[in-house]
């Protein structure tokens, strides 16, 4: 439990919330039903074991942050997901009421538990052990069916280790959904991309054919095709997109728009992941003004790159 003043908001609520939800309970000394609901929350707070943080608000002495929420009871409690407030509740709940407002929002354990192998998936990749990463995001899989950005990251490193077999398996759940998200499509293609280049045995001598073949015929579509999955199967992104775009160019419709919807699914593949930290800096909810003026963030080398591609492909389709 923290105590939440006008200067601790920014990172006490709305950083802390960007990775744990925040309760926020405004209370104060001389109202009742606050002092019934207060030890409710405290052992909540105790009984869900870090997978909430509760903080309090004493509405007289931080009035400010009382009306930028337009609180006009007491107790009011206001439930804060990635710097943004997303329910909320007034009175003097029991405590099984108040439990089932905070199952629908605050994570199960198994999902905490899943972040937290992901997280050290994270740092064995970055130490160069891809191997017990994946065995850490396999596991948080297990803890957590649900977590797509668990999925995500172990069917990529699934493809990216040649353990094709098992990453079409990681991805029938999601390819099976309506409608079929993004991210996993663009995975799909990727996929295909590395089943075909492994099973036609193609590598960097099939490449030299290729060119031969498309020097001779520049509409030889099956050709630039076959050429952007050995780029794609290799990680030669930018290159294989090169390719695409030259079919797109010439025939947009090319076996049912082939061409462009396996470069939508590399620039999907090659789009960083947003950090909520960031998007969310020198932001405040209620329309708290609470930090200076932010510096404008240079942008990302990766993010200018798949700005450039998206911009190349809407002049081909123009």
């Amino acid at each position: 439990m923290i105590e939440v003043t006008l200067q601790n908001f920014e990172s006490e609520v709305i950083a802390a919330s960007m990775h744990t939800p925040v309760l926020l309970d405004f209370w104060a000394a001389w109202c009742g039903p606050c002092q019934s609901l207060g030890p409710v929350l405290e052992q909540l707070e105790d009984e869900y074991a870090g997978r909430f943080v509760l903080a309090k608000v004493d509405s007289d002495r931080q009035q400010q942050l009382a009306a930028a929420f337009g609180i006009r009871s007491l107790p009011t409690c206001i439930l804060l997901k990635g710097g943004q407030p997303v329910d909320g509740f007034t009175g003097a709940l029991p405590a099984g009421q108040v439990r089932q407002f905070l199952d629908k929002h605050v994570p199960s354990e198994g999902a905490v538990a899943a972040e937290g192998s992901v997280q050290e998936a994270d740092a064995l990749l970055e130490s160069g052990d891809p191997a017990a990463a994946l065995a850490k995001l396999a596991d948080a899989l297990a803890q957590d069916p649900a977590n797509d950005e668990a999925r995500f990251d172990y069917v990529r490193l699934l493809i990216a280790t040649g353990r094709l077999d098992e990453a079409g398996a990681a991805l029938q759940e999601p390819l099976a959904r309506e409608p079929r998200p993004l991210r996993f499509d663009a995975l799909h293609h990727w996929l295909q991309a590395a089943r075909a280049v492994k099973a036609g045995g193609w590598g960097q001598w099939k490449l030299a054919e290729l060119d031969a073949a498309i020097a001779q015929d520049k509409r030889n579509f099956t050709a630039r095709y076959q050429k952007a999955q050995i780029l794609m199967a290799e990680g030669v992104w930018t290159q294989a997109m090169d390719e695409l775009l030259e079919i797109i160019l010439r025939d947009r419709q090319w076996e049912g728009d082939l061409a462009r919807k396996t470069y939508v699914a590399i620039l999907e593949l090659l789009t960083p992941a947003p950090d909520k930290a960031k998007a969310h800096e020198g932001k405040s909810a209620g329309g708290i003004e609470l930090t200076g003026k932010a510096a404008a963030a240079q942008q990302d080398p990766q993010a200018e790159l798949v700005s450039r591609y998206r911009r190349k492909l809407s002049m081909a389709l123009n």
